[in-house]
């Protein structure tokens, strides 16, 4: 069970559109490999956005993302394109570049996004923040399946490292690092299943509408 996997079926059950903006840094990370580019080298990834087109059609339940004219959904959802994302998604200019971008797609309101600054940095004003954590190992043990499930093979211990070599590198950014929103209602998810989170989730948002 994935953060993804409770925001999509929400945003289904509320007949809300769904952004994930994680997608984004995906694909700014996809643009980067693609082209050669070094993950590292800041200066030529701002020249790289400054001539890429990045759009998401954000229906219920489910977003496709293209980078100009392709559609990159599927492409994105690997482990060097994470890797990459990772790295990038640290950089100023990466950030600076995206946050229009999200803020446009949740600008017209009913709608879920999800992502790992939202509540603190793209929608400080949203109605409703929620911040779900998990331990590492169930959370890896997770992200494994949904890496089976679209047939990509991964030893867990990779996968479980590459997870907590993220979430520090997150939380330790300089710009919009990983945190809860002050006002954000957090849940561990480590012993819920999907529907004990969704149902969780729903009643918080009941009681706000």
């Amino acid at each position: 069970m994935g953060k993804s996997t409770v925001a999509r079926q929400v945003a289904t059950r509320l007949g809300y559109h769904y952004v994930d903006t994680g997608s984004l840094y995906r694909a700014v990370a996809w643009n980067v490999a693609r082209s050669g580019t070094s993950p590292t080298d800041h200066m030529a990834i701002a020249k790289l956005l400054a001539s890429t087109r990045i759009t998401m059609s954000p229906d219920p339940g489910s977003s496709r993302i293209r980078v100009d004219d392709r559609d990159v959904t599927q492409d994105i959802r690997t482990a060097e394109v994470s890797q990459i994302a990772s790295v990038v998604s640290a950089i100023p200019a990466v950030r600076e570049w995206l946050l229009p971008v999200q803020r446009a797609m949740g600008s017209e309101g009913h709608v879920v996004v999800e992502g790992r600054d939202i509540g603190t940095c793209v929608f400080p004003a949203a109605s409703v923040k929620f911040f779900l954590d998990a331990d590492s190992e169930v959370r890896a043990a997770r992200r494994q399946r949904e890496l089976v499930t679209a047939g990509v093979s991964v030893p867990l211990d990779c996968t479980q490292q590459d997870m907590e070599t993220r979430d520090q590198r997150d939380r330790t950014r300089s710009l919009s690092p990983l945190q809860p929103a002050s006002d954000a209602i957090v849940i561990d998810t480590s012993a819920l299943s999907v529907d004990e989170v969704i149902e969780k989730l729903m009643t918080v948002i009941s009681s706000k509408q």
